[in-house]
C-alpha cells in the first residue's frame, strides 16, 4: 500500500486520516518474492478443529444473507463464558470492535490512551474518528497502569489495554487490571483486548469479563482468529453492559458475519479439546524455545517473558534484528520485524511446531555465533 496525494480539485481526505499510518501485516515472502513458513501473524499452528473445518464445509448456500444478529453464536459464547447474549455483540474479527468502539464513544476533541508498544490498530481507531491518541509509556515493554492512569485527563473518552499485549506477550494481572479499572473516571471506556486470552493458563484469569459484567465502562473484546484457527473467516466478539453493546450494534454492519464464520465458530466452541491442546502446545513449545534461545549464550538477545502464542526477542548486542530476520527467511521461516511500532531491535516470531522452532533457534545460533 502506497501513499496517494490528491489533486488540488479533488475530493481531499480528512487530516486525521492523512494522519493514519496503514497497518502493514505480517509477511508471508522473503526479498526474492519465495514463499516462507509464516510465523509473523500469530497463527495457530495446529490450523483449526476438524468440527470447524466440517461445520463450514456444511454450509450448502452462500445466496442468503447471515443473521444479522449472530444468534445461535451468541448463545454459544454466552453459555461458555457464563455472559448474557444479550450482553455480546459480534465482528468482522475484534479489529471492527475496536475500532467501532473508538467511533462510538470518541471523536474531534476527545483524546484515546494506550501504552507504548501496543496493538497497532489502536492508533489507527483514535485517528479514523478524529480523536487524539495519546500514548503512555511502557515499563520493560510491559503496561504501566500508573502511567496509564497519568495520561488520563478530561478529554480521556477510551482507554485500550491488550492483556497479552501485542506485540510484547506481557500480562497484566488481575490486580493491576482491576487497579487500572478502579482509577478511571466512570465516563471513560476500557476497552480489554483480549485477542489471546484464551492462551493463558486458566489459573491466571485476568478477571476481564467480570468486570465488563460488573461495570458500565467495560468492553472485552474476543477473537476467532487465533487460538480458534479462524483467521480466515473473520470473527470477533466483545461483551459489556447493554449501553455499550447497543452502541456497537447502531454502528456496525448489518451482516458483518458470514454464515459460514457463524458455523464454523459454532462448531470450534463445541470443540474445547482442541483450545486445550492449542494452549497446552504453545506453552511447552514456547518454553522450549525460550530455553533454547537462553543456551545461545551472551550474545545480546533477551525474550520478553510471554503469556501470548509468540515472542519478543530484544536485540541488544552486537547482532541486529535485521541480520537475524535474514537469517531466519534464509532457514525458510518468516518472523516479524516492528521498526513501525518503535521496536527496530526487536523481532516478534510465533510460536509454531516444535520443529519449526528448532529451526529457529538453529538459524538464530548460527548467525549469533557469525555476530559474536
Amino acid at each position: 500500500m502506497s501513499d496517494s496525494k490528491a489533486p488540488a480539485n479533488a475530493p481531499q481526505m480528512k487530516p486525521w486520516i492523512a494522519a493514519i499510518h496503514a497497518y502493514v501485516p505480517g509477511k508471508s515472502k522473503g526479498a526474492d518474492g519465495k514463499a516462507l513458513v509464516k510465523l509473523s501473524a500469530n497463527e495457530n499452528p495446529l490450523g483449526t478443529s476438524a468440527q470447524a473445518l466440517a461445520a463450514r464445509a456444511a454450509v450448502s448456500t452462500s445466496a442468503a444473507y447471515p443473521d444479522p444478529d449472530s444468534t445461535e453464536l451468541r448463545a454459544a459464547i454466552g453459555k461458555l463464558h457464563s455472559v448474557d447474549p444479550a450482553r455480546i455483540v459480534c465482528g468482522t474479527g475484534s479489529d471492527e470492535l475496536l475500532n467501532l468502539a473508538a467511533q462510538a464513544f470518541a471523536g474531534p476533541g476527545d483524546e484515546v490512551v494506550f501504552s507504548r508498544y501496543s496493538f497497532a490498530v489502536y492508533d489507527i481507531a483514535a485517528r479514523r474518528c478524529g480523536a487524539e491518541p495519546v500514548v503512555a509509556p511502557d515499563k520493560d515493554y510491559a503496561a504501566d497502569v500508573d502511567a496509564l492512569l497519568a495520561h488520563v485527563n478530561e478529554k480521556t473518552r477510551v482507554l485500550f489495554l491488550a492483556n497479552p499485549n501485542n506485540p510484547t506477550g506481557t500480562f497484566l494481572p488481575r490486580a493491576e487490571l482491576a487497579r487500572l479499572h478502579e482509577g478511571l473516571p466512570p465516563d471513560v471506556l476500557l476497552v480489554i483486548d483480549r485477542a489471546y486470552g484464551e492462551y493463558v493458563d486458566p489459573a491466571h484469569d485476568d478477571g476481564a469479563l467480570e468486570l465488563a459484567a460488573q461495570t458500565n465502562n467495560v468492553l472485552v473484546t474476543h477473537t476467532f482468529s487465533k487460538i480458534y484457527g479462524l483467521a480466515g473467516e473473520r470473527i470477533g466478539w466483545g461483551t459489556g453492559a447493554p449501553h455499550i453493546v447497543d452502541a456497537l450494534n447502531r454502528i456496525r454492519g448489518p451482516f458483518n458475519v458470514t454464515t459460514s464464520g457463524q458455523a464454523a465458530a459454532l462448531a470450534a466452541l463445541r470443540d474445547q479439546q482442541f483450545v486445550i491442546a492449542s494452549r497446552e502446545h504453545n506453552a511447552a513449545t514456547r518454553a522450549d524455545f525460550v530455553t533454547a534461545l537462553e543456551a545461545l549464550g551472551n550474545h545480546g538477545l533477551r525474550v520478553v517473558p510471554s503469556e501470548a502464542n509468540f515472542v519478543l526477542v530484544l536485540f541488544e548486542g552486537e547482532l541486529t534484528a535485521e541480520a537475524a530476520q535474514d537469517a531466519i527467511a534464509k532457514a525458510g521461516y518468516a518472523v516479524r520485524h516492528l521498526p513501525g511500532q518503535g521496536l527496530p531491535q526487536a523481532l516478534r516470531i510465533t510460536i509454531g511446531t516444535g520443529a519449526q522452532m528448532q529451526a529457529i533457534a538453529s538459524a538464530l545460533r548460527d548467525v549469533a555465533g557469525d555476530a559474536g
